[in-house]
Order: structure tokens, then sequence, then C-alpha cells
């Protein structure tokens, strides 16, 4: 499996197990990997993602998207419920703050110790890449996406955070102010003229990873093609 393809992760955004398993089928024996948001998993849950786990290669890694942001208990135990998904990454907002966050890493790690299943590495989300600094300014708000992407993000790694997801135009700030060690994974990717729809801070695989991304998020520009192996293979090779 090629490396960089590990590190690309194609949004599955669709209500049908069907159509997943059919993109799984298609990109995991290239080597890619997966990001599962609300639409999949409110649509079909745990069982959709053993469907995909059951067609996908053995060694394809699979994100859960769920961006969990509540009181520390409930984002606790939501965190348990989601070890037994048997998912590589998960994520939750940062905005929820230092105990909520210290609470969904130390249920993950006590989840995963408790039943032997994997623990999910928990990914904070900043600022999302469809917001610029008019609309943080909205919601009250004050400096730009960048400011508050940098505070969220020194926050959840104080908190005990290892990655975080974050907008390609954060990562070499990120990269400078937090280290090498930390997991950066960038949506908001999309190919030299390509529709940004409805992202608002983008980027192209290329400059995210010349930039410092451990790993990207792209959707549209393969899951919309109509070759969707044509299309990955496109990303791979403007990637490198």
């Amino acid at each position: 499996m090629s490396d960089l393809a590990r590190n690309i992760f194609v949004a599955v955004d669709t209500p049908d197990t069907d159509a997943a398993k059919t993109l799984v089928t298609a990109l995991s024996p290239l080597g890619f990997s997966f990001k599962l948001g609300l639409e999949f998993f409110v649509s079909e849950g745990p069982f959709g993602i053993a469907e995909l786990r059951r067609v996908a290669e053995d060694e394809t890694r699979f994100f859960l998207d769920l961006k969990l942001h509540d009181i520390p208990n409930t984002v606790a135990g939501a965190v348990k419920s989601a070890v037994h998904c048997d998912v590589d990454f998960l994520t939750i907002h940062t905005a929820g703050g230092s105990a909520m966050i210290r609470a969904a890493v130390e249920a993950a790690n006590e989840a995963a110790d408790t039943t032997g299943l994997r623990c999910p590495e928990i990914l904070g989300v900043t600022v999302l890449t469809s917001l610029d600094d008019d609309d943080l300014f909205a919601t009250g708000i004050s400096g730009t996406a960048e400011d508050q992407v940098l505070r969220l993000a020194t926050l959840a790694q104080e908190a005990g955070l290892k990655g975080l997801v974050c907008s390609p135009h954060e990562l070499e700030r990120l990269r400078t102010a937090l280290g090498t060690n930390i997991t950066l994974i960038s949506p908001g990717i999309r190919p030299h003229n390509s529709d940004t729809s409805d992202q608002k801070r983008v980027m192209t695989p290329k400059e995210a990873f010349d930039a410092g991304a451990t790993g990207i998020v792209i959707g549209r520009p393969i899951t919309a093609a109509n070759d969707v192996q044509a299309a990955a293979e496109g990303i791979l090779k403007a990637a490198a």
C-alpha cells in the first residue's frame, strides 16, 4: 500500500451502505483511508462501519468524524461507545473545553483497555473550514480564524490531545507552535481549478502536505467523479 494514499482520507458522505461499500471496495486496494461523516453514521451506525470493515483491505484506516461536543460525562460515554465501532480516529470539538477533552482521551483509553479493541486517536476540531473571519465575528469571536485555531489547538494539546483537524491554511503556524509530533489532518482540500463548494479555506493536496499535513480529507473531487478510481489516482499523483 502507498504510504501517501494511506494519508489521504476519502470522505464517505452518503447515507447508503451499498454506495459506501462500492467506494471502499474500489479504493481500499489502492491504499486509501476513509472518513465517515455524520450523514453516513446517522443513517447506518456501527453496523454500517462493520460492513465497510468487512469489504476493506485489512490495513485500511477509518476516521469517524462525529465532532462530539457536550458536557464531559456525555462525551466520555459517547467515546466509549465509539470504541466498539473499531475506528482509527474519532473527532471531538475542542471548543468543548479542557475538561471535555481530557474526558474524551481518558474514555478512549479506558474502553480500549477494557474491551481489547483498538484505541481510536482522538482528533480535536478547531474551526470548521466552512467558516471565515466574518463568520466567526458574527458568532462573537474577535480576531482571525487563524488566531482562534491556534487558541483552541494550544488548549487541546495542553489537555492531552495528540491530533487536530484544521484548515490547511493553519498548518504551518500550528507546526511551528505545537511541534512535529502532533497529528494534523486537513479537510478543505481541492485540486487546481475545482469547485470549492461550501469550503472557504482550501488548498491543493500537494500544498497541504508541503505545509505539514499528516493527512488530508478529500471528498467530492473523488466521490462525485464518473470514475472514482481514476479520480483518486489523479489526486495521488497531484499530491506527490
